[in-house]
């Protein structure tokens, strides 16, 4: 791991010890070049250097001013040389993008989907405001001031929505017509809660009980606004974890299999296959050409 120009400026979770909201200041890309699989959002922001940015099946070209967006989980790796910046890593329980997300509207758009780049090149004529609330938020956390979590949690709001800004205004990207006439509640935290829980969860009916409703109330209103079922939403979350780690990852298909919660190779293989059609070997071959 790297070492930093400071050390890192971080602040727990008051119930249980765990990091809540951290800074790191970074001078090259040892930090990153190993594949990065952490449990909390993460911001980077590149101030010198260009490299490569691998992640969700793409690569990108990364140089001064990339700002970088990940969800937790999210596998990527980046490479480069003389790459200089600073990374915001924060906690769901500190701040949850999906349950905010009427408020600063970056879910779909900075954070989870994998079919937008994560990456936003802020043009030069911006740099400075968010210069000005990245100083913000350093300051905070090495002062600890009155009301230090709602500051910060004020700090990021304004960051996320100016970057959201800038990325809808480059990318010409739209969040889904659903979500622009506002989701109920019972569906963000059902989204929430699959991305939480995939792992070990597979059924809607699991998904029904840890919101207090039934299978049947799910489905419907799953499929008033998305147009398909609970299955098929928990379905799309395990694959796309499971071409991560085919694409990313030199993992033995049963242990991304067992990674995945299912009991076996042959289970998961044909759970893969009746997805979307090819096996998870014949998937992970077909990138390698396409990469080679």
């Amino acid at each position: 791991m790297a070492t930093t120009t400071t050390p890192a400026l971080e602040i727990k979770n008051p119930v249980d010890g765990s990091m809540g909201f951290r800074m790191i200041h970074f001078e090259d890309n040892a930090y990153f070049k190993e594949l990065q699989r952490v449990g909390y959002f993460s911001i980077i922001w590149f101030s010198e250097g260009e490299g490569q940015l691998k992640a969700d099946f793409a690569e990108y070209n990364i140089s001064k001013g990339s700002m970088l967006f990940f969800a937790p989980g999210q596998p990527f790796m980046i490479s480069g040389a003389h790459m200089k910046g600073v990374m915001l890593n924060f906690h769901h329980d500190f701040f949850c993008v999906i349950k905010h997300h009427k408020e600063v509207a970056c879910d779909g758009i900075l954070f989870n989907n994998i079919n937008q780049t994560p990456l936003v090149n802020i043009p030069a004529e911006e740099a400075p405001m968010i210069r000005l609330l990245i100083t913000q938020v350093e300051n905070e956390l090495q002062v600890a001031g009155l009301a230090q979590h709602d500051l910060l949690i004020s700090y990021l709001k304004i960051l996320l929505i100016n970057v959201t800004r800038i990325k809808v205004s480059q990318h010409d990207v739209k969040p889904p017509v659903t979500e622009q006439a506002g989701e109920p509640d019972a569906l963000l935290q059902f989204k929430a809660y699959v991305d939480k829980h995939f792992r070990e969860k597979h059924s809607a009916g699991e998904y029904a009980d840890l919101l207090n409703m039934t299978v049947k109330n799910l489905g419907k209103i799953v499929k008033e606004y998305y147009g398909r079922t609970p299955t098929d939403m928990i379905t799309e979350r395990i694959i796309v974890e499971a071409k991560r780690d085919l694409y990313l990852t030199s993992k033995p298909i049963k242990e991304i299999a067992y990674d995945l919660g299912f009991k076996d190779e042959y289970h998961f293989s044909r759970y893969f296959k009746n997805a979307i059609n090819t096996s998870p070997q014949a998937y992970r071959n077909s990138l390698k050409k396409a990469w080679n």
